[in-house]
């Protein structure tokens, strides 16, 4: 009976008479899916029922029922694995806006200054921004008039962009450039802005100098991934481009679609891309290539590392597969699962997981580091059904597994590798791992498009800063022991995953050019 007194309640709260007799539609769905009786549905989603009853009634302060609904959702979802996600109506907007690759904004990168202000990380080439001059390293100290002090990257975000053809003022300040001997001053200014249709770029290409070897770097897939890549191939083209290196290293995934279309840019014969697998029996779908591939036959090397997750998994293993590439660098994260994003009432939704991905030959590339409580017990492995780390699941497979390559159904899940191994593995320490990681990211200067600086160069402490005086001086005294230190340091921030498949693609054409 406090069963039903409760749901009328419920009902009462959301205006929606009816919503008692859907949500017993639902858990008895919900019942006959997971095999139980309805019965005993009832009886576990009663729990849930009374504790809303419970905090509504005794908690100390009042509680908007919204937001019990809406941390009972996301702590239900938290319980399956770390990809599926309750996203509020506003989460689920903004999840929209970038893997749409394109919102209405002025066109910067912010983030958090070590003074607390916020602060320009680079403008993107052609926005408003960068057109109006706003400089990297420009401190936001106002946007429309209201004070930036403590404020967070989403709720600057969320000021900065809005509808294409409205307007918004950013107040900057700027230090002068140093002078010897001269303070430098602070210079105030307002930069009143258009906003525009800002499109994210997601590839970067150049030619590797001193050869005829393209090179590409893939930060992500989103909708003008594959348009973005293609213009580029042919311009590497027709600047002589005669092999290509493909950087994928710390691309987190994106959109399918985009990751397969980047694929057929090498893979064609209708030849399997990827598949989905799940529990449900429609949940098996193969995407192909098309028949044709533009770049069927150019030498390609792909970079990967653990920075490497679901969609350029995805790529990495087709090419890898059908001996489409070699692949250079380390195993790959393993994320490959299918989300399903689902509306639901009030704006908001559900990013469940459907299904795993599977390469060409059948691996699965999945890390399932969150293992059901009962397998593990049956293991005899963290009784407690903590979830394990990346570092124990490395530890346990250090030996290659036997039954890689082959379907889940045959070879069990608790054998099965995961993520892509590369070809040829160049191990990197993490430190330069991650200096190469922070050169990737380049600013744009206004007042010089066609240069561009990394990110940490930018960002370097004032020369006039007693720490690095203190350094240099640390530096020099050690130089004058070792006048080779500096060579040394220049050679440990070398790429060598990238030397080594620049070397890789050079020895392949001078053997393709011996006489035979």
């Amino acid at each position: 009976m406090r069963f039903n007194r409760i749901m009328k309640k419920i009902s009462r709260r959301f205006s929606v008479p009816w919503l008692a007799a859907v949500l017993t539609f639902v858990f008895a769905g919900v019942a006959y899916n997971l095999g139980v009786s309805s019965d005993s549905a009832y009886e576990k989603i009663r729990i849930l029922i009374e504790m809303f009853d419970h905090i509504e009634e005794n908690y100390v302060e009042e509680v908007e029922f919204q937001d019990l609904i809406y941390g009972a959702a996301a702590g239900m979802v938290r319980t399956l694995d770390p990809f599926s996600q309750f996203l509020k109506p506003e989460a689920l907007k903004e999840m929209k806006v970038e893997t749409e690759g394109a919102f209405g904004g002025i066109g910067i990168r912010v983030n958090i200054g070590e003074d607390g202000w916020l602060t320009v990380v680079t403008p993107l080439p052609g926005t408003p921004a960068f057109k109006a001059g706003v400089y990297p390293r420009d401190r936001i100290i106002k946007i429309d008039g209201q004070s930036t002090e403590d404020i967070t990257i989403e709720s600057a975000v969320k000021k900065l962009r809005g509808k294409p053809g409205t307007k918004v003022i950013v107040t900057v300040a700027r230090l002068e450039e140093e002078k010897e001997g001269v303070e430098p001053k602070e210079n105030v200014m307002d930069f009143a802005l258009t906003r525009e249709e800002i499109k994210i770029q997601t590839i970067y290409s150049r030619m590797i100098p001193g050869s005829d070897i393209g090179y590409i770097r893939m930060t992500e897939f989103n909708a003008k991934t594959p348009q973005d890549m293609h213009e580029m191939m042919d311009k590497l083209t027709k600047e002589g481009m005669q092999a290509m290196v493909l950087d994928l290293r710390f691309n987190p995934g994106g959109l399918l679609p985009s990751a397969i279309e980047a694929a057929k840019e090498f893979i064609g014969e209708n030849k399997i891309v990827v598949y989905t697998q799940g529990r449900r029996a429609d949940s098996k779908v193969e995407y192909r290539a098309a028949q044709r591939a533009p770049y069927a036959n150019l030498p390609l090397a792909v970079l990967t590392n653990e920075g490497s997750a679901s969609g350029s998994e995805i790529l990495a293993g087709a090419l890898q597969d059908h001996r489409r590439a070699i692949l250079i660098g380390a195993r790959t994260f393993g994320k490959a699962s299918v989300q399903t994003v689902l509306n639901l009432p009030d704006g908001a939704g559900l990013r469940l997981t459907t299904a795993y991905y599977y390469t060409p030959n059948g691996r699965l590339i999945h890390r399932k580091e969150y293992k059901r409580k009962k397998a593990q017990d049956e293991e005899g492995d963290d009784p407690e059904g903590v979830p394990l780390s990346p570092e124990a699941n490395a530890a346990k497979e250090e030996k290659p597994s036997e039954t890689q390559g082959k379907d889940k159904k045959t070879a069990g899940e608790s054998e099965q590798k995961w993520g892509i191994d590369p070809d040829i593995e160049v191990k990197v320490d993490r430190e330069t791992a991650a200096k190469v990681y922070q050169s990737f990211d380049l600013a744009y200067f206004p007042d010089k498009p066609n240069e561009t600086k990394p990110i940490q160069e930018v960002f370097k402490k004032s020369s006039k800063d007693k720490d690095q005086k203190s350094n240099e001086k640390a530096a020099a005294k050690d130089k004058a022991v070792d006048p080779f230190l500096e060579e040394k340091d220049k050679v440990s921030l070398r790429d060598v995953v990238l030397d080594r498949a620049v070397e890789l693609l050079k020895a392949r054409n001078v053997l393709l050019q011996m006489p035979r």
